[in-house]
């Protein structure tokens, strides 16, 4: 507080002294010579008078020796240096010895020049007074030459005696400023302690009134500190976007934030006008990614797919994100044909996709698709490096597409901080063991810090996988790998989806979505409805679930016409043989179902094979009286925890796979064998026929899960591991310190 009076009271009054200095001390000089030199001019008028008459006698006579003479004898005076008296011709009649060369009699005759005026030489200041006498005969005139060295010591001695003036002044205000501060401080501090011993600390009535102002800035540090305690509490209880920027701010210093994923969070794609528009895409990692990058802020680095990408970006191929309210830059990386192809479709999805998934799809390896899988992965590791704008970035790398970054990014910027992120299952060590090059893709995987899976099992099964195919050590209690002097750790992050969805705000309510869903798609008011929602893709069990709707409409003919399962399949890798298979089937099922059951306007399946935007989306979660997830082999499903999240009115039926990673999380749903349609068919008829109290209990269980483990949680939880391995790493090791003493 002593040192905040001293910056408010005395650097004020220094800076106003200085302030005086600066434009009084020119003022007093101005002042002063002003007043020598009219000083000197009157003296020069008395001289002239007093000599005006014998210089005329002696000029009239013609005789110069005798008026040099006389005029060498005046001058004897130290202020009056010379004398020169010139004729109207502008030649000097006679000039005592030290008139200056500068002082000339033309300058006599210049009608131009003053008659008074200071001329400045190498010697000093001179003032010259020039008297003409017209009249005489002959006429002549006489300059008077005064030296005002004199001047400039007075000058110079009034000019440090006021500068020595303001800093004694300034100084003896300043002690005095500072005893009056450090005697108040004194006293303040008196009165508080003497308000917190009579316990008058939370009661301004009690308290003295001159003491209130000092305990109102002691509670609001206190309100300060008690501020960041919840928001410790937060980061344990109860996650906001508010809380997850206060980790990147103070347990990772700010560090710069990059996410990278193949898939972009908006596409902009060519609109039937031919103008660019703008899409969210159907994908889980998405929908829990784009909540992290508007808290953090920073760069997400996606392949840009839109048709229109490029149309939207600027020379550094950045756009600004989300479009609505920009938060963070986007930037995207071009993949040519080829490599899209080779990369992403080929030994992403035809091979680590089916390999890690357990829908028995033959996973296929091809070494074109490997090489172009690592030179996409080595043109991500460049577009990470030229996005780091510090040499300790954090690096957030999601899922399957990217397993060689970690290793890629770590060559490039050694001293990141890198989380690789694994969005599906882990399958065992037997099954990864189909792959060809296992080995590389581990040791690429462990140049990361943090390894995150969903689950502990894939945890489990990754380090099974290591143990058999890599020469490490591992740590199974601490779920640390070590090569080669690196130490990655292997923890299990379920991820979640952000609380509440900002999707709702917009969102009518469930009684409004109900009718307006039911209309769009031509489904009765008194029809029980189930719904799923899925990219179309072999691991979601999309015809299990018909098969399990046919089974329950065989089984119990009396729910014919009185449930419809509306089923939203998004495309998805149409280009894949396997998923057009899929496509084909799903259709043929629907249509051989639908033909089967039918009566009047109702159809039991409702197949809506496009791209639904989230609104969309969310209108139909409250829609429905349950929604399906019977997902084959799943890392979370967040489709679970979107449908809880929706339903405010704390009504509806979750049906959910036990191979889904969500099921671990929410074994309040109705949980199944996808493979088993009967069990899910039982599950079905369980929704229709649950009561409301019990559908309410096990919504609201549900949803307290949710809220508290939400995306901001999960994203918390591995940026507060990661800031504790940053602060680990800042730390000297043992061969250091011995290297220090031995230098020592």
């Amino acid at each position: 507080m002593l040192r905040s009076i001293l910056l408010r009271l005395v650097l004020p009054i220094a800076l106003a002294s200085c302030v005086v200095a600066f434009f009084g001390v020119p003022y007093v000089d101005k002042l002063l010579a002003d007043w020598f030199r009219s000083d000197v001019q009157m003296r020069a008028q008395l001289v002239m008078s007093s000599m005006q008459q014998p210089i005329a006698q002696m000029i009239a006579s013609g005789d110069r020796p005798k008026l040099r003479t006389y005029l060498s004898e005046i001058t004897n005076d130290k202020r009056l240096l010379a004398i020169a008296i010139c004729g109207t011709d502008g030649r000097p009649i006679v000039e005592t010895e030290l008139t200056p060369v500068t002082v000339s009699c033309a300058s006599a005759i210049d009608p131009h020049v003053p008659a008074e005026r200071v001329v400045h030489l190498p010697s000093g200041s001179v003032q010259i007074s020039r008297f003409a006498f017209d009249r005489a005969k002959p006429p002549y005139d006489v300059l008077l030459v005064h030296d005002l060295s004199f001047v400039d010591r007075r000058q110079r001695t009034v000019r440090d005696f006021i500068v020595v003036f303001v800093g004694i002044t300034v100084i003896l205000l300043a002690l005095l400023i500072v005893l009056a501060a450090w005697l108040q401080l004194r006293r303040w501090v008196n009165m508080l302690i003497g308000d917190i011993r009579g316990r008058r600390f939370l009661d301004d009535a009690e308290s003295p009134r001159s003491s209130v102002p000092i305990l109102s800035q002691v509670r609001q540090v206190l309100a300060e500190i008690e501020q960041q305690q919840r928001l410790e509490i937060d980061f344990r209880e109860n996650w906001t976007p508010k809380a997850l920027r206060q980790v990147v701010e103070n347990h990772l210093d700010s560090a710069q934030v990059l996410i990278v994923s193949n898939r972009e969070p908006y596409i902009h794609n060519h609109g039937a006008d031919g103008r660019p528009i703008v899409q969210v895409p159907a994908s889980g990692m998405v929908t829990a990614m784009e909540p992290i990058v508007r808290a953090c802020g920073g760069v997400w680095i996606a392949h840009g797919s839109g048709s229109a990408d490029r149309e939207v970006v600027d020379r550094d191929d950045h756009v600004r994100a989300p479009p609505d309210n920009p938060e963070y830059t986007l930037r995207r990386v071009w993949l040519t044909a080829e490599e899209e192809a080779g990369y992403y479709y080929g030994f992403a999805n035809e091979g680590v996709w089916p390999l890690c998934h357990l829908a028995y799809v033959r996973p296929e390896f091809r070494a074109s698709d490997w090489r172009a899988y690592q030179e996409v992965n080595e043109k991500f590791a460049e577009a990470c490096a030229s996005e780091a704008t510090t040499d300790s970035p954090v690096v957030l790398i999601q899922d399957f597409h990217f397993a060689l970054l970690p290793r890629l990014v770590r060559k490039k910027v050694p001293k990141a901080t890198i989380a690789l992120f694994w969005h599906i299952p882990w399958p065992n060590a037997e099954t990864f063991g189909v792959c060809p090059w296992k080995s590389d893709i581990l040791l690429h995987m462990l140049s990361a810090d943090i390894l995150g899976f969903h689950t502990r099992y894939h945890c489990q099964n990754f380090l099974d996988t290591v143990d058999r195919y890599i020469e490490c050590q591992i740590d199974r209690e601490h779920m640390t790998v070590t090569h080669q002097g690196h130490v990655c750790r292997i923890a299990p992050y379920p991820i979640s989806i952000e609380w509440p969805p900002r999707w709702l705000k917009s969102t009518p309510d469930v009684a409004t979505c109900r009718a307006e869903v039911r209309e769009r798609h031509g489904i009765g008011a008194n029809v029980f409805l189930g719904l799923g929602v899925e990219r179309w893709d072999f691991t979601k069990g999309i015809v299990e679930r018909f098969h399990a709707l046919e089974v329950l409409l065989d089984r119990n003919p009396r729910h014919r016409g009185r449930i419809s399962l509306l089923q939203i399949a998004a495309p998805s890798r149409g280009q894949l043989p396997a998923y057009q298979a899929l496509q084909k089937q799903t259709i043929a099922e629907v249509e051989r179902i639908n033909a089967k059951f039918a009566e009047g306007g109702w159809q039991p399946i409702v197949l809506i094979g496009e791209h639904q935007s989230p609104q969309r989306v969310f209108e139909l979660y409250r829609a429905a009286d349950f929604c399906l997830v019977n997902s084959l082999h799943d890392g979370m499903n967040l489709v679970a925890k979107e449908f809880v999240a929706a339903r405010e009115d704390e009504d509806g039926v979750l049906i959910l796979s036990t191979f889904a990673g969500a099921s671990r999380e929410l074994p309040e749903a109705l949980l199944v064998n996808p493979f088993d349609v009967t069990e899910t068919a039982d599950a079905i008829e369980a929704a229709l026929r649950m009561g409301r109290e019990e559908r309410r209990g096990r919504m609201r269980l549900m949803r307290r899960t949710v809220k508290e483990n939400n995306v901001y949680r999960w994203a918390g939880r591995m940026l507060m591991d990661l800031a504790r391995i940053r602060q680990r790493q800042g730390l000297p090791s043992i061969a250091q310190r011995r290297a220090a003493d031995a230098d020592a």
